[in-house]
């Protein structure tokens, strides 16, 4: 909001009436506008879910918006698959595998129990069907399957799994097989899990796109995606379910509505309607009363500042990454910004330089604190100049 100044030339003398009325309507208005502040700013506790552990992220920012127990350990059955899926992903991407391979199917892949795609063994089976497979019909016969095809073992895939997710960040997981059947030392939380479906949104969306497939058919069987928020719900587009009896009925479900994506993960509910209902209460509270934006574009202008020394008398600043937030519906207008640059830049510049901060706060809280740089070179002048400039600073400095 920009600052403004009054003219005390220019007040006309009012009677102590008109006075006494003149500052009654400024607290009545300061007053309205506190309540509109107020107002706006009204944010009702998030829902209280049935569920063991609970996380809203928002995908772009990853901001926790609603958390419980999100660090807790638990069992996570067939969200296991969505790191079987990142890993094959990966390897796709990378051309260390291609759709079209042909997978063997091993008498181990065969024999898995739980959820099934229904391979037989000694069959051959595409990669492509595979993924599908996983993802769609949350097969453990094609997890085993593709994970031999990618690593020679399901315990190697472990480990390419337990690699991927400290890359990521998931330091509270740890992964022993690659379909989410009960093992002592397979374990995750519903934060880390929140970072994995972010990375799957973000690092390979096309492989991403399977996740919003309502069924697969493979060898005559059609079977329906378990994540029932694909029907109700146009927003959501993923992720997968999971349930075992030890770690209850889990969702990751991915939902984007007006450009914000957002990330929920439910864990350990009481049944396979009560992780729909707790997700869905979720992801509406976040569309509801969140928001998220852009709070700076990479390489845009924010100031122009003074060049001493240089061939140009000015030098544009800003900042080198774009910045998005996620904040309360209603409160852009009361992010404040604050721009700090060094008292005296001298040429040569080099882009990219650091030569001051931008801080941006929203009611006091601090949401980030960027590097101000220099958004292009700035050669020395000529010599005249330089000395012209060393003088004036000279004097400058003496005078202060």
């Amino acid at each position: 909001m920009k600052g403004f100044q009054l003219s005390y030339a220019k007040i006309p003398r009012l009677s102590s009436a008109q006075s006494r009325a003149m500052v009654l309507l400024v607290v009545l208005f300061g007053l309205s506008q506190s309540f509109a502040i107020q107002a706006s700013a009204l944010i009702p506790a998030p829902p209280k879910l049935a569920a063991k552990s609970y996380v809203l992220m928002d995908a772009d920012t990853g901001k926790i918006i609603v958390q419980k127990n999100a660090h807790k350990e638990l069992p996570p059955a067939s969200l296991t698959k969505i790191m079987t899926g990142y890993v094959a992903s990966h390897e796709l991407t990378n051309s260390n595998i291609s759709l079209d391979d042909s997978v063997r199917v091993s008498i181990k892949a065969w024999k898995t129990g739980g959820s099934r795609m229904f391979l037989q063994e000694g069959t051959f089976v595409d990669v492509e069907d595979l993924l599908r497979g996983v993802i769609i019909q949350s097969g453990n016969d094609a997890s085993v399957a593709l994970s031999e095809h990618i690593a020679g073992s399901e315990d190697a895939f472990a480990d390419l799994m337990n690699r991927h997710a400290d890359r990521i960040g998931m330091f509270n997981t740890h992964y022993t097989n690659a379909t989410g059947l009960p093992g002592s030392n397979h374990f995750t939380t519903a934060a880390d899990l929140a970072l994995l479906a972010q990375a799957s949104i973000k690092d390979f969306p096309e492989y991403y796109k399977i996740y919003s497939e309502k069924e697969f058919t493979y060898n005559n069987i059609n079977q329906k995606n378990r994540n029932k928020l694909l029907w109700r719900d146009p927003t959501v587009d993923g992720l997968k379910t999971g349930h075992t009896e030890a770690a209850g009925y889990c969702l990751v479900a991915s939902a984007i509505d007006d450009g914000m994506r957002l990330i929920s993960v439910v864990m350990g509910t009481k049944s396979q309607a009560s992780r729909a209902e707790e997700s869905q209460k979720l992801l509406t509270y976040g569309f509801r009363f969140y928001e998220t934006h852009t709070l700076s574009k990479a390489n845009e202008a924010i100031k122009e500042s003074k060049v001493w020394m240089g061939q140009q008398e000015t030098v544009s600043l800003g900042v080198d990454q774009e910045f998005k937030t996620t904040i309360p519906r209603g409160q852009l207008e009361n992010i404040s910004t604050t721009v700090e640059i060094d008292p005296i830049i001298k040429a040569p510049i080099k882009k990219g330089t650091r030569y001051g901060t931008v801080k941006l706060a929203l009611e006091g809280e601090l949401l980030a604190e960027l590097p101000l740089v220099a958004l292009q070179d700035v050669d020395t002048g000529s010599l005249f100049k330089r000395i012209l400039d060393y003088l004036t600073l000279l004097v400058q400095s003496f005078f202060k």
